[in-house]
């Protein structure tokens, strides 16, 4: 089953030798460098690499990922199920109980053998260098540890947190359209909102009055979409070190709502799968350097080998909830940020074309 020797790749830098894994994150405070991967219902799992050497991306090899067909996909919310979320939502938000949520979905399909038939089907690298190629990502990377049912390949545009000695930041997203001219006040009022929770929760653990906001709503241009994206700062206050800063900040303020406890509460009532490594952190950290940038799981792609039926490869995609939200408008983004990277994912990108249409 196992026959995929366990990597990261992040940043350039490729990490194999597989030396430990644990689940407690004061381990990032220890030596070494560490893959980090950590699901949104609160699983953590580090794994220490010995080897760390420069390694780009590889061009794809042909035969080396073979994804399902675009209409092979089906959705834990189909369209009027996640309407009627959206709906529900407004409802929580005119009677008070929270400003924003976010509601997603989790999509999935069966796992296709690779061309070459090999024992194991698919390779998260291999999707990495299709993902490299059709959806460059500022924190793309992997994750391969498959005896520990960690394999993730993710095209993420989103910082989560970077942290440079006792120097920490966020990325905040919130605001998406096709171009910067679809962005609407709404999009604005969310991020600021969700710029107002990261700044709150990071002023739980960085020194009084260290917290910042050098950059708000800035329109960043990625593959087939923009985005508004913020920058929250700060400087970590004496004794804290990842454990502290990822209770303070966890699960990302950008995917939950604010205020962050409501919105969790109304995710789990709508959403009918777990998130998994979507909208959770994923990256590395290099704890002889006091280093590491976790980005938020989001274009994420991972494999669930336990699946009934066989391996499936699953992918999430949601879109943030206000008041002024239209329901069909952000049903119309989950799909706006799905549609490239399963076009990606299925090998059907170079032509364009989808074969059949997300159910």
């Amino acid at each position: 089953m196992h026959d995929l020797p366990p990597l990261a790749r992040f940043g350039g830098l490729l990490a194999t030798d597989l030396r430990d894994v644990t689940s407690d994150p004061s381990a990032l405070d220890s030596t070494g460098f560490w893959a980090v991967a950590a699901d949104f219902e609160g699983r953590l799992v580090c794994a220490r690499f010995g080897d760390i050497r420069p390694d780009p991306v590889p061009a794809p090899r042909p035969g080396a990922w073979r994804g399902p067909a675009a209409d092979e996909w089906s959705s834990s919310l189909d369209r009027a199920a996640y309407v009627a979320g959206v709906r529900r939502i407004r409802e929580h938000i005119a009677a008070g109980e929270v400003y924003q949520a976010n509601l997603c979905r989790v999509m999935s399909a069966p796992l296709p053998r690779t061309a070459s038939g090999g024992a194991m089907q698919g390779d998260v690298d291999a999707l990495t260098a299709l993902l490299a190629r059709g959806n460059p990502a500022p924190y793309a990377g992997t994750i391969r540890l498959p005896a520990h049912g960690v394999e993730i390949a993710t095209a993420s545009p989103e910082l989560f947190l970077r942290r440079t000695g006792r120097r920490v930041d966020s990325g905040p997203i919130k605001g998406t359209g096709r171009t910067a001219a679809d962005l609407l006040p709404k999009d604005h009022a969310e991020n600021v909102m969700i710029v107002d929770l990261v700044r709150n929760d990071l002023g739980r653990v960085c020194a009084t009055g260290s917290v910042s906001v050098p950059e708000l709503c800035a329109v960043e241009e990625h593959p087939g979409l923009v985005h508004l994206v913020s920058t929250v700062s700060g400087e970590l206050a004496d004794g804290v070190g990842w454990p502290e800063l990822l209770a303070a900040t966890f699960p990302p303020g950008s995917v939950t709502g604010a205020p962050k406890s409501s919105a969790l509460r109304i995710i789990e009532a709508l959403e009918t799968a777990p998130r998994g490594p979507y909208c959770g952190g994923i990256g590395w950290v290099d704890a002889d350097q006091g280093t590491g940038e976790l980005a938020v799981g989001i274009r994420t792609f991972w494999i669930d080998r336990e699946a009934p039926g066989g391996p499936r490869l699953l992918f999430g995609t949601g879109a943030g909830i206000t008041w002024g939200s239209d329901p069909d408008r952000e049903w119309a983004e989950t799909e706006l940020k799905a549609a490239r990277l399963l076009r990606v994912a299925s090998g059907t990108h170079e032509n364009g074309t989808m074969r059949g249409a997300v159910r």
